[in-house]
């Protein structure tokens, strides 16, 4: 016999670009108020926690059918993390790139989210998290006005774009019931 697969997860369809101008009413992050020069440490302090997250006993669990697991959000932000270093590199080499989509919820199902290791997704978290904020630290002068756009027609400066993926990461920790400092 083997175990059933879980419920799908209602796939999010929500614009979240709202966030780049007002506090978000769930979790009350404000992004906009980030500071360029302070992304690379918003990345840090906001992925810092995963791994104490991710050493509960009930990481693998979902709190109902259709909702992640503490390991799928890990998984998700590990991901979010690797994505929006991948975007800044292109926005940094490339005359207002257009980015590739990214079907999150997809790709949950397809990597298997539920089903990762938590110490190895801990690791390569912390590590997709430490190289974003090392491209954010080289960022100067003009290069937080470069662009860039998604599929969907949203645009994003260097600077937006990264405070856009802070309200990602500072989101999925109160997702998961972290308070944040």
């Amino acid at each position: 016999m083997t175990d059933a697969a879980p419920d799908p997860v209602v796939p999010d369809t929500k614009d979240w670009t709202w966030t780049l101008e007002r506090p978000c009413p769930e979790c009350g992050f404000a992004c906009a108020v980030i500071r360029a020069e302070a992304l690379a440490g918003e990345v840090l302090s906001l992925t810092d926690a995963w791994p104490e997250v991710l050493e509960r006993p009930d990481a693998g669990v979902r709190p109902e059918p259709a909702t992640w697991s503490p390991l799928e959000y890990a998984c998700h932000v590990r991901d979010v993390c690797r994505l929006f270093e991948q975007r800044l590199r292109l926005m940094l080499a490339e005359d207002d790139p257009a980015f590739d989509n990214w079907d999150q919820d997809r790709t949950a199902v397809e990597a298997r989210y539920g089903e990762q290791d938590p110490a190895v997704v801990g690791s390569e978290l912390a590590d997709a998290a430490a190289r974003w904020a090392q491209v954010l630290v080289g960022v100067v002068g003009d290069q937080w006005e470069r662009t860039g756009r998604r599929s969907d027609g949203s645009r994003f400066t260097v600077r937006t774009l990264g405070q856009y993926g802070m309200h990602d990461l500072a989101h999925h920790l109160w997702d998961v019931g972290v308070a944040r400092q």
